[in-house]
């Protein structure tokens, strides 16, 4: 492809690169290959700047940056290159979003169970092949692929939704991360719709403080046919009365909402209710126990709704769907007490776990939890106090570390666990933690490992070592 014709819809402010033709598009000079167009992105950690003469001496045809480097170039200057990656990248795949019927789900929890909620009813109605990225990992109908991170970048993104309509996919469902809205990965996407699940705190390293995370996700329905929003989330009320395009909502306490919930009964293995719309009335059963299910349901449900599909045929999709890895995944054990993980790392989705556990648990309810390092450390006592309230045992651990002192992390959690009523232990070590929380329990408790989810490694010091919670657990029963 021609360079001009890969820059079409980029701004530039100078250029001194002639139009030739690109092998490819590289952000990483590691991934690089002759020929192509070497976009230089300012981040947090490093500067893609720093590699420009790397990139040129590896044979890159052009550079795209913001600053222009020294010498004659080729080079071209953007004011954002974030920005100009997701058209470039766009450009090269020819626009494959325009291909397929795009769904986004937002909001701080609940965002990974919505999507294959999405996935499952499309093609439990439709019969359509459905393509999904997310955290877990990315799918071509039932092809998986892994995932690095929520959102991958925009030149990734892309790819992926090429291979998905190369594929047959009709449709792609995926998460969208406050991150990635507001470092331009989705640019250029025209979704039906975006649904929003909650906002509670998190990622306020990134964004400072909650308004401006607000915004962050609210950026989603500047680029959708439709907003599908939880009305009984104080956010989904703002943007029910900002967002630039029409709104759909869904409530499980408000009457004035386009889709309640009523008649709600939670079991220890599923949900029971009737979605109720002012044309229809549907009864939904899904096997995913928890209160918060029941909004999953919802907001799958309302965007449903919102393409056309029938309520009646969107429930009965719903009830065939099952649970998602990490996400209160019950894990088999040869005891008489329950072992669950489960991805809750954040305050809101903390308590949300040991409240809806503690609904079925007949004995005691055991936590073990960390919090994430070089992360908001404003939630670690808050989480500390969650915990301290709401079960019975708290083992407290290392999450993710990261570069910072697993023992430093842990002094903030228990700082909010003073005065309240859990018999507390410290295990600085996951994996003997994960042993002295299972050696604690009894006949009738549940045990809930918290924090990691999907995730099948700890990252320490920047290295990523492999530690899965349901192999931990298994050896531990062998012994």
């Amino acid at each position: 492809m021609r360079l001009n014709q890969v820059l079409a819809g980029v701004t530039l402010t100078a250029r001194r690169a002639p139009d030739l033709e690109i092998s490819g598009i590289c952000y990483d000079t590691r991934e690089m290959s002759p020929g192509c167009l070497f976009v230089a992105l300012p981040g947090y950690k490093t500067d893609g700047h720093r590699y420009i003469q790397q990139a040129l001496k590896g044979g890159a045809a052009a550079v795209l940056c913001r600053t222009p480097p020294e010498g004659e170039g080729p080079w071209l200057v953007t004011p954002d290159p974030r920005a100009a990656l997701a058209i470039v990248s766009a450009n090269w795949f020819g626009h494959p979003a325009r291909e397929l019927t795009a769904l986004a789900v937002t909001g701080t929890n609940g965002k990974t169970t919505t999507t294959y909620l999405l996935k499952a009813m499309l093609e439990g109605v439709l019969g359509a092949r459905v393509g999904l990225i997310g955290t877990n990992q990315n799918m071509i109908g039932e092809e998986v692929l892994p995932a690095h991170r929520t959102t991958p970048e925009s030149w990734e993104v892309q790819k992926l939704l090429r291979d998905m309509a190369d594929a047959g996919c009709t449709h792609v469902v995926m998460e969208a991360s406050s991150h990635a809205l507001v470092l331009h990965r989705l640019d250029g996407i025209r979704f039906a719709a975006g649904i929003f699940t909650n906002l509670t705190q998190d990622h306020l390293d990134f964004h400072r403080t909650m308004e401006a995370y607000r915004d962050a996700k609210g950026l989603l329905f500047r680029q959708c046919d439709t907003a599908v929003l939880n009305l009984d989330d104080e956010a989904g009320r703002y943007y029910a009365a900002t967002a630039p395009c029409p709104v759909f909502t869904y409530s499980e306490r408000r009457d004035e909402a386009d889709l309640t919930a009523k008649n709600l009964r939670l079991f220890p293995q599923r949900v029971e209710f009737e979605a109720v719309t002012m044309e229809a009335i549907a009864r939904v059963k899904l096997a995913i126990p928890g209160g918060f299910t029941i909004y999953n349901a919802l907001a799958a449900l309302s965007c449903g709704v919102t393409l056309g599909l029938t309520l009646n045929d969107c429930a009965g999709a719903l009830a065939r769907a099952h649970g998602v890895k990490g996400r209160i995944e019950v894990v088999p054990v040869p005891a008489d007490f329950t072992v669950l993980i489960d991805y809750a790392h954040t305050p809101d989705a903390l308590e949300n776990i040991l409240t809806t556990v503690r609904d079925f648990t007949s004995g005691r309810v055991l936590c073990l939890f960390g919090c994430g390092g070089d992360r908001d450390r404003s939630k670690r006592p808050q989480m500390g106090a969650i915990a301290g309230n709401l079960a019975d045992v708290a083992v407290v651990t290392s999450d993710n570390p990261r570069t910072e002192d697993p023992e430093a992390i842990i002094r903030d959690i228990l700082a909010g666990m003073e005065g309240t009523p859990a018999q507390r232990h410290v295990e600085p070590d996951r994996r003997r933690a994960i042993a002295l929380a299972l050696s604690l329990a009894e006949p009738g408790d549940t045990v809930v490992l918290a924090g990691k989810g999907h995730e099948t490694y700890q990252e320490i010091n920047g290295v990523q070592h492999h530690l899965d919670e349901r192999e931990e657990i298994a050896a531990w029963f062998s012994k």
